[in-house]
C-alpha cells in the first residue's frame, strides 16, 4: 500500500515539471484569459483552504465542513486550480496536456488514498463513503456526511492552526508564483513575439 502511495506521489511531482515546462511554452495568455483563470484558481484555493482547516491527517477521519460534501475536497480544489491555469494559459494543447496529467495522476492518487483510509478507519470510512461522493460535491442535506455528534461530543470545526499545520499556504504561494510566470510569459509574447 505504502509503495503504491509513494509511486503516485513521487511520479506526480516528477511528471509535473516537464508538464509545467511544456504548458509554459505552449501557453498564449491574454489579460482577459488570465483574469478568468485567476478567478477560477481563486475558487480552487478557497476550496483547498477550507478543506485543510478540517483535515487532521492520520489522526481522525475528516467528515465535516467540505468533507461532508465530497470525500476529496483538496483534490477538487486542485482540479479548480488546474482549470484556472488551463484557462489562463489560453492554449488548447497546453490545456489538454495539463488535463491529461491531472486526470491520470490524481485519479490514481485518490484511489490509493481511499484504500489507505479504508485500511486505517475501516467501517467508519465505509459508512462515510456510502453517504458522501468521491469527488464532485453531493447534493445531500447539510451535515449528512458526518454522523450526528453524540451528546457532549466535540464536532471538529475549521481551524487556521490546522490550515497552517497542513502547510496549505504553500498552494497560495505556488499559485501566485505560477500566475506570475504566466504574466511574464504574456508580457514576453507581447513584447518580443515569443
Amino acid at each position: 500500500m505504502k509503495e503504491t502511495k509513494n509511486f503516485w506521489a513521487r511520479f506526480r511531482v516528477r511528471a509535473g515539471y516537464p508538464v509545467a515546462a511544456i504548458f509554459l511554452v505552449l501557453a498564449a495568455p491574454t489579460i482577459r484569459w488570465m483574469a478568468i483563470g485567476s478567478v477560477v484558481a481563486a475558487f480552487g484555493l478557497i476550496t483547498r483552504a477550507a478543506a485543510a482547516g478540517y483535515l487532521r491527517k492520520d489522526q481522525e477521519l475528516a467528515t465535516t465542513g467540505p468533507y461532508s460534501r465530497t470525500r476529496n475536497p483538496l483534490y477538487l480544489g486542485s482540479s479548480l486550480l488546474a482549470a484556472g491555469f488551463i484557462l489562463a494559459g489560453h492554449s488548447l494543447w497546453a490545456g489538454v496536456i495539463v488535463a491529461v496529467y491531472f486526470a491520470v495522476f490524481y485519479y490514481g492518487a485518490i484511489r490509493t488514498e481511499e484504500a489507505h483510509l479504508r485500511a486505517r478507519f475501516g467501517v467508519e470510512f465505509e459508512t462515510y463513503a456510502a453517504r458522501v461522493s468521491t469527488f464532485l460535491p453531493g447534493f445531500h442535506p447539510v451535515g449528512s456526511g458526518a454522523p450526528p455528534a453524540a451528546k457532549g461530543e466535540r464536532v471538529p470545526a475549521f481551524s487556521w492552526g490546522q490550515y497552517r499545520r497542513n502547510r496549505e499556504y504553500q498552494a497560495l504561494i505556488g499559485t501566485l508564483a505560477g500566475l506570475g510566470v504566466l504574466w511574464l510569459r504574456m508580457w514576453l509574447r507581447a513584447r518580443f513575439g515569443y
